[in-house]
This record gives structure tokens, C-alpha cells and sequence, in this order.
């Protein structure tokens, strides 16, 4: 079974909760003075996962408690369509809410979760404070119920059937189901998800639950009961439950109805920026809070902008910082605040830029990053899909911090570009969008699945862009269009490298500093000991802690190594994810941990090693230094767009992991290269300036 992603947010306080002999796991997030939303079960074919995408924001605001429902997730699994009738369920609701120390909660519901939210609040008025009712799925309210009982019961014919599931038909109703709650175009993750989930559940757990639905009473009655706020949330292309269930929920209840446009059933999931503002913009009514807010005349304003780096590596950073300097140069009475995150944090921080303090809120993606690495082996394109809680939390960060801002730049911000393309309406200010490759690509063993994903994918942005030009002000490669791979995005779509050109202006490479001349190599390599007479191989693996593995392999070949080239000397630069005591010592290695002028360190060497990163790679075709790089396995930007612009260069020597593992293999290869004469195509030199000359036309 797949290992779920670690969540974006630990909960403070986990348990079980205890009822009529069925145990309930719950989670809760605390937040000191704020109300409690109870985000409440739906049907059991899914747990509470489902709403990953709404958690951690959410917790940020208010207390939050889930908890699996009776038949899913870590919870109990009764049998006896008995145990699942509506009245239960909502009796659940409230021992959790008696088990977590909750006096009272706004529910927020989806699907089959309206009708216990409704009984619940109809017989116990003092615990519920409000409902937030998405896509309900109470068909007695639309004088279903019969049909959908025939239906349930007949033989033959229909997927949503119990003699379908129970007769070998179970995988097959699944796929089925979940193609239908996300009829949406590019829903293939949610639709993943889901699919993983209900393989969790017993077919027969399933029939009991759905028969007691089946057997429970309409709850038309509870619904003029109720007495706090209700608001309704539906998708107009809803393919489980016709929206006139949620326009008679609302009627019922006296509350309000969005209809959310070409939504299907799992509008949390497909549409979650929407509903977390929706959620938050209800439970802010219900409980209102006294809000402070400082204001400047337009006219005594500098500009401002918001610059996002991305997180992946330290290569943006340095870049970014370099193009800042420019731009400033360009308008000196900008100010620029940085929405940034560990590690490169490591880089701004030292070179007095201001990081906004919401950056503390962002959630990490180096560490998601980590744990899908395997022995230099990263499937980055799954990597990224696994990601989509975070870009999602992410998002709604900066969708918070925005305001007042002239101009928004991204550098590699997928969470921004694409969150922005999904809610337009979201953007406030002028949106610039700067990238080093374009394309999804799949890996040769992915086979017809990975071809399939990165296409749609890439699909998917193409869309985007031809559907909402005025989302990005401006879209700048950093490079040039010959180092855009000729590719096509996938079967019957454009070359990458034409649909680029029509897309993209073009900045050249931003290296963000002159290599080093001979006086200042001198000075750098007399620092770390190294005499006139010795050569220097730096190996370096970047700004995440993927990299280990590599480091090691190196470090085994160190012996084999200084036997060929005498007097070799090794700086085994492990950056700010992997603790240097951590490696094993070896006569002539120094072990460094950060370094921030890493840079200057490998315009000085004799020969580097590092992975495949395009940062580092192009520092080093800049300096006219000899290098060996080794592209991290699966990971396709370093296999097939670091590896297009490095051969156009003719810079660098590449290896595979497999053959650096033979150490005597790696050691000859390094003393092939080391101090080798090079003839690298150079590298612009103005590319920041470039660069920043397309972005100070946005302010």
C-alpha cells in the first residue's frame, strides 16, 4: 500500500473517541481562542484524508478536529446496515465533539456528512453554531430515495449496486465512482487519491454503510429544525448528486447557496482554494472577530514587490537575489519583501533582505522532497503531484500576504501560477512568472502511465495559458530558446520548444556572480589549505538533503582517487540539509556544511562533482571549470532539460549513479577530468540585467 505524504500540519492531539461500542479516531489542531470546525465524515469509501486540503489552513485560523467516521480510516468497522444509519453517524459527531473538549462547532460536511450535520444540530442546537453543507447528498430531499433503493437492490445492470461490489465487481465500481464525483478535466491525482482510499474499505463494509443510508429516514423534518446559519456548496456538473439537493437543503434550512460552476461532487479537492475561502468567510460570520487594519494614502506609497523563490535547492536564490540587485538599480525606491522558506532562507537572510514574516507559515517542501528520495533516486514529477497539500496551504499564504503589493514575482512558484490560473479573480496586482524549463516529461520506465500524466499535465497549462493570458503579466525564460529541449509536451500536443517561443520572453542565463579571477582562486584555496603544488575537487549535492548518497560514493573513491592524481584535495560541501558529521572522515577531505560562497569555492577548483542541477552546472560551465555530474535517477528535469542545455554548451562530464558506485570507476573519471583545458560555449554574462529590464516594466 502506498505511504501516505506526512501531513502539512501534526495534529496537537490525537485519540479515540468511544460510542455504543465503536471507537472514533479523531485529530485535533488547537488555536487559542478561535472557534472549532469540525470537519465532519462522508461515506465511508473515503477517510478524513480527503480533507488534506483543508486542514492546515483552516488550523491556522480556527481549532479544527476531524475525525474518521464509523467504517473508514482508523475508525471501527461495525457491521449491520444498523450501525450506519444517518442517526448514528450524527451521534458520532457529537462524542467526538464530547471526547476533544469541544462545547460547540460550526460542521463543515460533504456529501453524505449534510445529513448528520443537519441531525445534529436539529436535536442538539447549543453544540452546532453553524453548517457548511458541500455538494449534500440527501436524495430524500428530492424524492429520490425509492429509486435509489430499486437500484441498490436489483441485479444487474448498474455499477451502484450490492451484488455488484460483493461479486468480484468492487475495483471495477471504484474506478467508476471516482471518474464521476471528478468530471473536471485534469482530475487524475484527486481521482488517484480517492481510488487508493476506498481500497482501504471492505466491499462489505461498503454495502452496510450504503444500506443504512438506505434505511435511515429523510431528514426534510431536521432540516426545518434548524436553527443556525446553513450554507450550501454545489457543483453545477455534479454526476453523484444533482445540485437540486443542495437548492433544497438551502431552502429547507433558510441558508445561503453557491453554486460553484462545472464542479463535480469533490469540490474540496478540484476546487480547494475556493472552498477554504468560502469556509473561512462563513465561520468568520458566524463568530466574528474585531479586525485592525492600518491603511496609507496611494500617493506616499514606493512600490512594493513580493518576491517567491523557490524552495527546491539554493540555485534560485542566488539568481534571485541577482536579478533583485538589477531591478533595484532600475527602481531605487522599490521595496522587496521575500515569501521564502528553508533553505533559502539560509541564502536572503545574510544578504539583508527583508523575508516577510508569513514565510514562518509556509509549509516545507524540502522535507516532502526528502522523504520521496530514495538512494539518488528521485521521481520528481510524482514527487511534485505528492506536493499538492502543500502548494495548496502554500497558496492560500500568499493569497493572505498579497494585498498592497505592485508586483508579484515567482521564480519557480508553481503554487502561485497555477492556484492563480484556477481563481483569476484572486490576482491583485501585476504577476510575473520566471522559469529555467518548461515541460513535464515522463522517464523511460514510466511507460504508458507516466506518458499518459505528464501530458495531461502539461496539457493542462496550455490550456491555462491560452484560456487566461492576463493571469501573467509576463512569463521570462531564464535562458535562451536553443536551451528549450524540442520535445513535445506529449501525443498530439506542440513541441515544447515552439509553444515556449510563443509564450515566453527571454532573459539569457542568470548566473548572479563573476567567476573569480586568478588572485581571488588563490586567496580561496590558501583558505581551506590547499598549496599551490595540490589540486581541489569540490563535490557538492545543492540545498536539499537528497544528495547524501552521492557525497558517500565520492568519499569511497577519495583513496583510489589521490593515488592517481597526487596531492588531490577534496572540500565535501554537504549544504544545510545533511549534518557533516554524518560522513565518514578521509585523509586529504575537508567537510564543510553551508558554505554561502559556494560559488566563489567552485570557480577556484581544479574539477567538481555534483548532481545534476542546472544551478550549480551552470556556475561552473560560467567559471570554465571541469565538472562530472551525476542526474539524480527518475528525476526528469535533470535527465533531459539539464542535460539539452549542458551539451549545448559542451559543458561537464555526465556519469550515472550506477557507474559512480564503482569506485575505481569513479576515481579514473576524475582523474580523466581533473584540470582538463575546456571549451565551454560561454555564458552571458547579463542575464540578471536582462532580466530585470522585463520586470521593471510590470511597476
Amino acid at each position: 500500500m502506498t505511504v501516505e505524504p506526512r501531513p502539512v500540519r501534526e495534529p496537537d492531539q490525537t485519540g479515540f473517541a468511544e460510542r455504543a461500542g465503536v471507537r472514533l479516531a479523531f485529530k485535533v489542531y488547537e488555536s487559542v481562542g478561535r472557534p472549532t470546525v469540525l470537519l465532519m465524515p462522508t461515506w465511508s469509501i473515503v477517510p478524513s484524508l480527503f480533507w488534506k486540503a483543508q486542514v492546515s489552513y483552516l488550523a491556522r485560523h480556527f481549532r479544527v478536529v476531524t475525525f474518521d467516521g464509523r467504517g473508514s480510516g482508523s475508525s471501527d468497522r461495525p457491521t449491520g446496515a444498523a450501525s450506519y444509519v444517518d442517526s448514528e453517524c450524527a451521534a458520532d459527531a457529537i462524542a467526538v465533539m464530547d471526547a476533544t473538549g469541544t462545547e460547540n462547532a460550526v460542521l463543515v460536511a460533504l456529501s453524505r456528512g449534510d445529513a448528520w450535520s443537519v441531525l445534529a444540530a436539529a436535536r442538539h442546537p447549543d453544540r452546532v453554531t453553524g453548517i457548511v453543507a458541500i455538494a449534500p447528498a440527501s436524495g430524500s430531499l428530492i424524492g429520490a430515495a425509492a429509486e435509489e433503493k430499486q437500484a441498490w437492490e436489483a441485479s444487474g445492470g448498474s455499477k451502484y449496486n450490492r451484488h455488484h461490489w460483493l461479486n468480484g465487481g468492487y475495483d471495477d465500481f471504484v474506478e467508476w465512482f471516482f471518474a464521476r464525483m471528478f468530471p473536471e478535466p485534469h482530475s487524475t491525482k484527486q481521482i488517484e487519491d480517492a481510488v487508493r482510499w476506498a481500497h482501504q474499505v471492505e466491499p462489505a463494509t461498503l454495502v452496510d454503510t450504503t444500506a443504512g443510508r438506505l434505511a435511515s429516514e429523510s431528514i426534510e423534518d431536521s432540516c426545518r429544525a434548524v436553527r443556525c446559519p446553513v450554507l450550501v456548496i454545489h457543483g453545477t456538473d455534479d454526476r453523484i448528486r444533482p445540485h437540486a439537493i443542495g437548492e433544497r437543503l438551502a431552502e429547507l434550512t433558510g441558508g445561503s447557496l453557491v453554486l460553484v460552476e462545472g464542479s463535480g461532487h469533490g469540490v474540496p479537492a478540484r476546487d480547494p482554494v475556493r472552498v477554504n475561502l468560502l469556509i473561512k468567510e462563513f465561520v468568520d460570520r458566524v463568530h466574528p472577530v474585531v479586525r485592525r487594519v492600518r491603511s496609507s494614502r496611494a500617493l506616499s506609497k514606493p512600490p512594493r514587490a513580493l518576491y517567491l523563490s523557490s524552495p527546491i535547492g539554493l540555485g534560485h536564490a542566488r539568481r534571485d537575489l541577482a536579478i533583485a540587485s538589477e531591478l533595484r538599480k532600475l527602481r531605487p525606491d522599490l521595496q522587496i519583501d521575500w515569501l521564502a522558506q528553508h533553505p533559502v532562507t539560509e541564502v536572503l537572510g545574510p544578504a539583508g533582505e527583508r523575508i516577510h514574516p508569513a514565510s514562518a507559515w509556509l509549509a516545507t517542501e524540502s522535507s516532502h522532497v526528502e522523504d520521496d528520495a530514495g538512494e539518488h533516486d528521485l521521481h520528481v514529477f510524482e514527487t511534485f503531484r505528492r506536493l499538492d497539500a502543500v502548494l495548496v496551504h502554500n497558496f492560500m499564504v500568499f493569497d493572505e500576504v498579497v494585498e498592497g503589493y505592485d508586483l508579484v514575482i515567482g521564480d519557480e512558484a508553481w503554487d502561485v501560477d497555477y492556484f492563480l490560473h484556477e481563481n483569476p479573480a484572486l490576482k491583485r496586482s501585476a504577476f510575473a512568472w520566471l522559469t529555467d524549463f518548461v515541460g513535464w516529461l515522463p522517464m523511460p520506465d514510466g511507460g504508458a502511465r507516466e506518458q499518459r500524466l505528464t501530458a495531461d499535465y502539461n496539457l493542462e497549462m496550455i490550456e491555462q495559458r491560452a484560456r487566461l493570458r492576463r493571469v501573467r503579466d509576463r512569463s521570462v525564460f531564464v535562458g535562451n530558446l536553443s536551451d528549450v529541449v524540442s520535445l513535445p509536451f506529449g501525443d498530439g500536443l506542440p513541441s515544447i520548444r515552439e509553444w515556449t517561443e510563443q509564450n515566453f520572453d527571454f532573459s539569457g542565463y542568470v548566473t548572479g556572480f563573476d567567476p573569480p579571477d586568478e588572485g581571488e582562486c588563490s586567496v580561496l584555496r590558501r583558505r581551506i589549505g590547499v598549496r599551490p603544488d595540490e589540486k581541489l575537487c569540490v563535490v557538492t549535492v545543492g540545498g536539499s538533503g537528497v544528495g547524501e548518497s552521492l557525497l558517500r560514493r565520492v568519499l569511497d573513491a577519495v583513496p583510489a582517487a589521490r593515488k592517481l592524481v597526487p596531492g588531490l584535495r577534496f572540500l565535501v560541501v554537504t549544504g544545510p540539509r545533511i549534518d557533516p558529521s554524518s560522513l565518514p572522515e578521509h585523509r586529504g577531505v575537508s567537510i564543510r556544511g553551508y558554505l554561502p560562497d559556494l560559488h566563489r569555492y567552485l570557480g577556484a577548483c581544479d574539477l567538481a562533482v555534483v548532481q545534476g542541477g542546472l544551478t550549480t552546472c551552470m556556475e561552473l560551465t560560467a567559471a570554465r571549470r571541469p565538472f562530472i555530474f551525476v542526474p539524480l535517477r527518475h528525476h526528469f528535469e535533470q535527465n533531459f532539460h539539464v542535460r539539452h542545455r549542458l551539451a549545448r554548451y559542451g559543458a561537464g562530464r555526465c556519469m550515472t549513479y550506477d557507474d559512480v558506485v564503482d569506485r575505481e570507476a569513479l576515481a579514473v573519471a576524475m582523474a580523466e577530468e581533473i584540470g582538463r583545458e575546456v571549451g565551454y560555449r560561454p555564458v552571458e554574462g547579463d542575464g540578471a540585467s536582462r532580466a530585470a529590464a522585463l520586470l521593471a516594466d510590470l511597476l
